[in-house]
């Protein structure tokens, strides 16, 4: 999933909104709230929790009246942040994603997913041709030698290898 919660043009971003779980309602930078719903429903339809994301929003007037409105959002009449069900996780998900160790995490997952790909497309791993269990390890411990080979044919000094051919 696509994470679009940071801004880089120098807008309102997620983080720059304080979240006030006991009121349900965003706080932006400059102290004005912005809720869900603005008054209270007769139809009790119009509130029901349908378990999707919730968008909160500021009042048009407060906003306009707002000093850093022409700065903070320039071309929305009054800013408004989304709400995901499962807010919290995705703020976990997010904070995990900012430390050392989740990047040489995805360092290592990419190195892994390289030789993957190596195996299907220069060595035409494609699909298996033994069957059972058994043969595919025996096919991915084959094409492991052969990538491990490789490898260790490129560590090997230059004068040696053309000292071979001579």
């Amino acid at each position: 999933m696509i994470d679009k919660s940071e801004r880089t043009d120098g807008t309102f971003s997620r983080p720059d909104f304080e979240w006030d779980e006991k009121s349900d309602q965003y706080i932006c930078p400059e102290g004005h709230a912005l809720k869900q719903f603005r008054r209270n429903y007769s139809d009790p339809n119009r509130t029901r929790d349908t378990g999707g994301s919730k968008k909160y929003r500021a009042l048009k007037a407060t906003c306009q009246a707002c000093p850093s409105k022409e700065i903070r959002c320039p071309k929305a009449d009054a800013p408004y942040v989304t709400r995901e069900p499962h807010e919290e996780a995705r703020e976990f998900a997010r904070e995990c994603r900012r430390t050392k160790t989740c990047k040489v995490s995805r360092d290592k997952r990419k190195k892994v997913e390289m030789l993957f790909a190596h195996l299907k497309r220069i060595l035409g791993l494609t699909r298996l041709r033994l069957r059972g269990p058994n043969g595919a390890k025996d096919e991915f411990l084959l094409a492991a030698i052969a990538q491990n080979l490789r490898k260790l044919a490129k560590l090997r000094p230059r004068c040696a290898m053309q000292e071979a051919a001579a």
